[in-house]
């Protein structure tokens, strides 16, 4: 109870605590309601392992605390009522607002799901985690996909790799968690673009899509034959700035676009001499761009126009139905990326005995005197370790042919997940129904992204 006081209280005074006024609005202080217990339950969610009884007890409890508002967002419905003489009459009765109603179960379902996928790591023990500074870690593994979040435990698989039903188990699971991913995504995309554009984001904006693309990359979307996948492979997306940055120029000008379509003023400054149809058409092609940005790299932080729009919303159901579906596609992210990590280290393990057998073979059948005298400058498969092997010893003279080859295994795999998540399928954003139907029918995943 007093948990509950605290809560409504802080939601009541919009997070000032001096109670002068100063608070941000409900819809705001909901939103970083849900954002501060997501992060501070699942910010621990470092393994694939379930969660602690008590964390999956609070998050329960707490998180139907705040979906409670939604209980009072009404709308006004027709109803028919039968008085006592038998006579029908229609009167207008309440019920939970139609959005709500319909997404709010279906985030439900995501959320269980997620949990479940957690829980099912419960009896695994083929694989285990070891801390970055353990003596068990690959130190030699420097350049990882993950080296940079140093604070991760490193996975550990067996040295012959894990066992096909072990496999098959953690590839079902990517699969489920991909759906939820998609899902959720699906949902909090369609909540955004139903939320207005801050007055205060468009006067940012610059008076056309030129000046908000560059020269280049206007040129590059305005050609007579564009194709969106041969327009990302010429853009820099080398680091997470830099793909955040154009997501934010393409967002721009699409705004721009828009409002150009819609302008009635013909004095506006947002007039121009390019026609209604090549506006309409760039527009397209520059949506199409947006969404291949965040099917391929949905772990990106939030747009300025997002951040707009969250910051600026006063709908407390859209602020409910946004964040919620945000920070469960930021779990179902986490996870996907945690079991990533340890099928790249299995993928390692099977790839380093495989390379240790043929070396081995290649030993013991040397086919003439040029060869063994070759080998024989070699270091022993019994005496290789796992720094040699990557090509990041000490010794780096002459060692070039090593590091390429060493290399080619984690670059098979980074390769083979990147294709395969190209191959997502589009999210459709536009349509204004619930997805809880089409996850009530879900069945098995078959293939991945």
């Amino acid at each position: 109870m007093e948990q509950m006081k605290e809560r409504f209280a802080k939601l009541l005074l919009g997070e000032d605590m001096s109670g002068g006024g100063k608070g941000v609005s409900s819809a705001l202080a909901l939103s970083n309601a849900f954002t501060n217990l997501a992060a501070s339950i699942f910010g621990e969610q470092r393994r694939l392992e379930p969660m602690a009884a008590e964390r999956k007890s609070r998050w329960r409890k707490e998180i139907d605390w705040l979906l409670s508002v939604t209980d009072y967002i009404v709308e006004m419905v027709p109803s028919q009522q039968k008085s006592k003489d038998g006579s029908q009459m229609e009167i207008m009765t309440t019920r939970q607002r139609t959005d709500l109603l319909m997404n709010i179960p279906a985030l439900h379902k995501l959320d269980a799901m997620l949990i479940g996928c957690l829980d099912n790591f419960k009896d695994q023990n083929e694989f285990y985690y070891v801390s970055k500074d353990s003596e068990d870690s690959d130190k030699g593994n420097a350049k990882s996909k993950n080296d940079e979040k140093w604070w991760l435990p490193t996975p550990k698989v067996p040295a012959e790799g894990l066992s096909d039903i072990a496999r098959k188990f953690l590839q079902y699971q990517k699969d489920s968690v991909n759906q939820v991913l998609k899902a959720a995504m699906a949902i909090n995309a369609q909540v955004l673009t139903e939320m207005e554009i801050p007055e205060s984001y468009i006067e940012s904006l610059p008076k056309n899509g030129r000046a908000s693309l560059g020269d280049s990359i206007y040129r590059s979307i305005t050609v007579e034959f564009f194709d969106p996948d041969q327009f990302l492979s010429t853009m820099d997306l080398s680091s997470e700035h830099k793909i955040l940055d154009l997501k934010n120029k393409i967002e721009a000008s699409i705004v721009i676009w828009k409002r150009k379509m819609n302008q009635k003023d013909s004095k506006s400054t947002w007039s121009s001499a390019v026609s209604l149809e090549k506006r309409e058409l760039f527009e397209e092609r520059a949506e199409t761009i947006l969404l291949l940005l965040k099917h391929r790299f949905p772990g990106i932080p939030q747009s300025a126009l997002d951040i707009s729009k969250i910051q600026f919303n006063r709908d407390v159901g859209q602020a409910v139905l946004e964040s919620y579906s945000r920070i469960l596609e930021s779990l179902a992210f986490t996870v996907l990326s945690r079991i990533d990590d340890v099928l790249q280290a299995d993928y390692q393990a099977q790839n380093s005995v495989g390379r240790r057998s043929n070396a081995r073979s290649s030993v013991s059948k040397p086919s003439s005197r040029e060869e063994v005298i070759d080998k024989g400058s070699v270091e022993t498969p019994g005496s290789m370790t796992l720094l040699d092997f990557m090509g990041w010893g000490a010794d780096q003279g002459g060692a070039v042919l090593t590091k390429k080859e060493s290399f080619a295994a984690s670059d098979d795999f980074h390769k083979e997940l990147d294709s395969k998540q190209q191959k997502l399928q589009n999210v459709v954003t536009n349509k204004k129904v619930s997805y809880l139907e089409n996850l009530g029918v879900m069945r098995s995943p078959t293939s991945r992204h």
